[in-house]
């Protein structure tokens, strides 16, 4: 969060040690220039100082002869403060005159004097004590009145040097100490002008950097309504007011994305297939409610997981010999394809479903991408739907025969009671008429009968469950299906318990629908005729009920696909829809029940049916 702020520090912090190093060898170099600056100075005032001095006593009291005076002058000049000592050398380098009388004869090098016989001269040396002196030479320059005892001012310009030694340490320390307080001085500014830039930097740099940044990083982490204050009119302020627009337009444009997402993805929630979009890399892009729901994990998110591991529970991709893979056969074709497949869900559940599998091309990143989208049908909601729509026509055709045949022979029923009624007082002939009434209206009863049984087997499911009584209900669906039962030489056999009564809780048209599927099953498995059993037991809390014929049975290849939708290998050679059992085992299931299937080839078939009993238990489910 404080990298761009600390990078700034380091920043400012190496720029402050570079310039500080710079400004100090510019110090540095100053104090050099500076040091012999005022060296030269302070030579060059000593000079014209002591030439000052002694130009007026000396030339009086060489004018004068006056030699004692002259060294007096000499002795006390050497006398002085931070002066070793003073001579007068004439023009071969002997001292003549000096303050220290050890060095009168003594012999000097004045080759740097006499070659600039006109210019003073000084130039720090080791005196004989090897301390460090500042020696002046400063020429004593002829005149007119010295012309007597030194010649003319032509051929003699200089009648001798004048040598004074200095002591060069007080000279250096006055040149140190003022070199070292203008350094100090000059440092102080520099720290004061550190220590101001800092504190402007920090306050008026640093500081909004810092806000920016953390302003950024909450945006990055999904703070999109942070903002920062932009007082001031200066550019970071500006920067800030920018920063603020693009934060407002970010967050709008995320909003608008985020309801756009919701759209889409409401917008596919509303299909009843289960949906899915899957990438070139196998992994779920979008899913729906239904996909979720058909997988069994309805806390499971499955978008970023691996097509084959939610629908196959595989850790790979297909193999392409075990069934056709819908991303391959997209890469392949680039067309849309049907493919009805078993996919695995969870909880070790299987689930048979229809895919239609279609590429879908979009822009992403500026480039054309295309993707698989997967149209998943649950086939048991396939039957279930089937299923719904045939007892709907069923209701329509038993509304048809209601009107077109059970209000007439109700009316004539009521007819013939009337002429028995009227005949019972009658003749023997009209007694024989009267027998007859009686055959009519028992035939007639026989088929309000037989319309009440269509009636109820083609109602519409109800909302709530109700009693249903299984042998009561399988009269009447056998009650139906006589005739045909006549036709294909079918004898059906009945083995129900007395007592207790085989109750449930559910729908009795279901119900009704889901025995005449197995009873017609069971007519289809024995196109020779045979003998078809139902059994009826209570089980521990269970009903169990057998319906056994002795038809052609299964092979074990077949009974893998039987519950399959629209999976049909009838014996008796007819197409059938491949429906029957299909809609029979959801119908099981629906009420918390199984239905078993054992078959061996050649020997008949035995589909079992299992249903909790009726209880209060049930009934408050």
């Amino acid at each position: 969060m404080r990298l761009s702020a600390i990078s700034l520090n380091q920043k400012f912090t190496l720029a402050t040690i570079i310039g500080f190093f710079t400004s100090s060898l510019i110090f540095i170099g100053l104090f050099l220039a500076f040091y012999q600056s005022e060296l030269s100075e302070e030579r060059t005032r000593a000079a014209r100082d002591v030439n000052l001095l002694l130009q007026s006593s000396l030339e009086n009291a060489m004018l004068k002869r006056d030699l004692p005076g002259l060294k007096l002058i000499i002795n006390r000049l050497g006398q002085q403060p931070n002066i070793n000592r003073v001579m007068i050398v004439n023009l071969k380098g002997q001292v003549r005159f000096s303050s220290h009388e050890k060095y009168l004869n003594s012999q000097l090098n004045i080759s740097s004097a006499l070659a600039a016989p006109v210019v003073a001269n000084s130039h720090f040396m080791q005196s004989d004590q090897g301390k460090e002196i500042l020696r002046s030479m400063n020429p004593v320059k002829n005149k007119v009145q010295c012309k007597e005892c030194h010649g003319s001012i032509d051929i003699n310009p200089v009648n001798g040097i004048l040598v004074v030694d200095y002591d060069a340490s007080s000279i250096k320390q006055k040149v140190r100490n003022t070199t070292l307080i203008l350094m100090g001085a000059g440092a102080l500014i520099v720290i004061i002008n550190l220590l101001g830039g800092w504190w402007f930097i920090r306050r008026y740099i640093i500081k909004p950097v810092n806000t920016l940044s953390d302003a950024s990083y909450a945006m990055a982490n999904g703070k999109w309504h942070t903002r920062v204050r932009s007082d001031g009119n200066d550019e970071l302020s500006v920067l800030g007011v920018a920063f603020n627009r693009m934060a407002e337009n970010l967050q709008n444009s995320v909003q608008d994305l985020k309801e756009e997402k919701s759209f889409l993805q409401a917008l596919v929630d509303a299909s009843p297939d289960g949906l899915r979009i899957i990438d070139n890399d196998f992994n779920m892009l979008l899913v729906n409610k239904a996909f979720v729901k058909q997988t069994g994990c309805a806390n499971k998110n499955w978008i970023g997981e691996k097509c084959y591991a939610a629908t196959q529970g595989r850790d790979s991709p297909c193999p392409d010999e075990l069934m056709t893979c819908s991303l391959e056969e997209i890469k392949k074709t680039n067309k849309s394809f049907k493919v009805i497949r078993r996919h695995s869900c969870c909880h070790g559940k299987f689930l048979d479903v229809e895919i239609i599998a279609a590429p879908m091309t979009f822009v992403k990143q500026g480039k054309e991408t295309t993707v698989l989208i997967e149209s998943i049908r649950d086939l048991s909601q396939e039957v279930r739907f089937t299923h719904e729509q045939r007892l709907s026509e069923l209701g329509h055709l038993a509304a048809n025969v209601a009107h077109e045949i059970y209000n007439p022979l109700s009316s004539m029923k009521m007819a013939v009671k009337n002429m028995t009624a009227e005949c019972s007082n009658c003749s023997q002939s009209k007694l024989m008429m009267h027998d007859s009434f009686a055959v009519i209206a028992q035939s007639m009863d026989r088929c309000i009968e037989m319309t009440d049984r269509l009636l109820r087997l083609s109602a519409a499911p109800g909302s709530s469950k109700e009693l249903v009584d299984m042998h009561h209900a399988l009269k009447d669906i056998l009650g139906l299906v006589k005739w045909d039962a006549e036709q294909a030489s079918v004898q059906i056999i009945e083995d129900f318990p007395e007592s207790p009564p085989l109750r449930i809780f559910a729908s009795e048209s279901e119900i009704r629908m889901l025995i005449l599927n197995l009873v017609q099953n069971a007519f289809h498995a024995m196109p020779s005729g045979g003998v078809l059993t139902i059994k009826g037991r209570n089980k521990n809390k269970f009903i169990y009920l057998y319906f056994s014929d002795n038809g052609v049975g299964m092979s074990k290849k077949q009974m893998d696909k039987i519950f399959m939708p629209f999976f049909s290998r009838r014996a008796d050679s007819d197409h059938g829809t491949g429906l029957g059992l299909p809609i029979a085992r959801s119908i099981v299931e629906s009420y918390d029940g199984t239905l078993q299937a054992d078959s061996v080839q050649g020997s008949g078939s035995c589909f079992t049916l299992i249903i909790p009993e009726a209880s209060i238990e049930r009934l408050k489910q």
